[in-house]
Order: C-alpha cells, then structure tokens, then sequence
C-alpha cells in the first residue's frame, strides 16, 4: 500500500508529475536544438538544455524517430491550442489572425528544421503531414471566418491556401539571410483587409 506524503499526494503521483515536466522540457529542448542543429545534434546536447539525463530522454523517447515525431506534434498542438486563445485576447479577429500567422510561422521554421526526417522513407513520418493539416487547417478557418464576420477581412480565402501560401513564402529563409518572409506576409495579410470607407 502507498503511503501519502503530507500534501496528501502519493509518492508515485509525484513520480508522474515529474515525469510530465521532464517529457515536457526534453520536447522543448529538442525543439529549439533541433532548430539550431537538425535533427542529428547529438542527443547529449539536448539532455544539456534540458536539464536531464540522457536515461530520461531514452525512457521517453527510445529512438530518435520517436523523439523527432513528438516534438513534431508538440509543435502542432501549440499552433493550434494558441488560436482559440488569440480570439479571445486580442484586439479584434485580424489582430488574432495576424498573430497566430506569426505563430505558424515560427513553427513552419522549426517544421524546415526537420524537415530531413519529414521527407524521408521513415514510416513513423508518414502520418504527420495529415496530422498537421487536420490540427490546423479548422484553426485557420476559425480565425479567417471570425475577421471575415467582424468586417475585417473580405470573404472567399480559404484555409489551406493562406496556410500554403504562407509555407511558401517562408522556403528559403534558411539559405539566405538576406531574406525575410515576415514581411512579406504581412503585405499578404494588409492585401486579405477590406478596404474602410473613409
């Protein structure tokens, strides 16, 4: 029989509270490494940024596929759980779009940080293109359909082909410094406003 700690929390419900933080900071960790390292860095340095051991990182993660995968939709359900939150926040419905276009963004940077395991023959890899858009394309069009309600933005663009368009702009970025697409989304954001009377 488990004995209580004096909070009244058993020791084992402790073990899987930290348990959760560790997976936690092992997928953050293997997120920003792999952004600055790909998805070869050696596991010792996300241990390091993490702040565990490797044994942690290998009994949450057995292979480096597995870990590659989970930061992946990590990345995923940060995007998505942030639009929802943006809505309700922000100044106005283009406000929440616009910011959680900055979001997507961020993730489609670290999206081409892995983008080696994303296009190899991994099977584990197959399914995480469908994940993505099935996470965030109903994200997007909550959005798009709350600043067309609003009057922000005018009616017709759909979902996938902002979230494309976007990826597209973003390819590129990590070959020449000298490009930014930020900016050149938000002239495609300015171009989605309808225009005010004056």
């Amino acid at each position: 029989m488990a004995t209580e700690s004096p909070a009244g929390d058993s020791p084992s419900r402790g073990k899987r509270a930290d348990a959760r933080r560790n997976r936690q900071a092992v997928l953050t960790a293997a997120a920003e490494v792999f952004v600055l390292s790909g998805i070869d860095a050696p596991i010792r340095q996300i241990a390091a940024r993490a702040d565990v051991g490797m044994a942690t990182i290998y009994r949450h993660f057995p292979t480096r596929a597995d870990l590659v995968t989970a930061v992946y939709h990590h990345q995923i359900e940060a995007c998505a759980e942030a639009g929802p939150t943006l809505l309700a926040s922000a100044g106005s419905p283009l406000e929440a779009l616009r910011q959680w276009i900055d979001l997507f963004v961020d993730f489609l940077v670290t999206k081409h940080g892995l983008a080696d395991a994303l296009q190899s023959d991994n099977e584990r890899f197959a399914a995480l293109h469908a994940s993505f858009l099935d996470r965030l394309l109903p994200v997007c069009a909550q959005l798009l359909d709350a600043a067309v309600e609003s009057g922000d933005i005018a009616p017709g663009t759909q979902p996938y082909e902002l979230m494309r368009g976007v990826g597209n702009l973003c390819i590129g970025r990590d070959d020449d410094p000298r490009y930014d697409p930020r900016r050149l989304i938000a002239l495609l954001l300015q171009g989605l406003q309808r225009p005010r009377p004056s």
